[in-house]
């Protein structure tokens, strides 16, 4: 998930201008690194129409992009969008959930394979994080503070930093492990 140095992962309105769009090799590697670690993405309804648009269009229309390798990785994945509200999202691969995110998390969770990735949004992210259903997480922290904005963070949570790589576009990458409460 992307940061801003003072630990917002979008504008008050969900704005994104923030973030870097500048995309350092390593970093590019990084993600592709990630993206071949899972077999599942988990994302919430906000999300889910962006993020499919965005890289079905990459796919479809831009196989000498450097993001391809991992785009067509995200669109061969199958994504679970979780929703309160709407049944169906278009794109590829795509299943809507409307039960409980919880049990649905964990069931996940305990089927064989490779790791499940979330992508956002901020609210999702929370919920996931509120419930204990983070095993590790990945926080892009970009060179920028905005002031005010959206957390995944509302409480207290204890992690254990596992890696950091800092990149020559500003943005470093923090790995943590939720560390396990009494």
């Amino acid at each position: 998930m992307h940061l801003t140095t003072d630990g917002f992962v979008a504008g008050p309105g969900g704005e994104l201008d923030w973030m870097s769009q500048e995309m350092d090799v390593l970093q590019m590697e990084k993600l592709k690194e990630l993206t071949e670690s899972m077999d599942t993405i988990i994302m919430g309804r906000g999300m889910a129409k962006e993020f499919t648009t965005y890289w079905e269009s990459v796919v479809n229309n831009q196989p000498g992009s450097p993001e391809y390798p991992y785009a067509k990785i995200f669109v061969d994945t199958p994504k679970i969008v979780f929703s309160k509200t709407v049944k169906t999202v278009e794109g590829k691969n795509v299943t809507v959930e409307n039960g409980d995110l919880v049990k649905k998390v964990n069931a996940l969770k305990d089927q064989p394979g490779k790791d499940i990735i979330v992508y956002g949004g901020a609210n999702f992210v929370s919920e996931l994080v509120k419930n204990n259903l983070i095993d590790e997480l990945y926080l892009f922290i970009n060179p920028v503070a905005i002031g005010n904005g959206l957390k995944i963070f509302h409480d207290t949570v204890k992690l254990q930093l596992v890696n950091s790589t800092a990149y020559d576009n500003g943005i470093i990458v923090n790995q943590y492990k939720q560390v396990a409460t009494a």
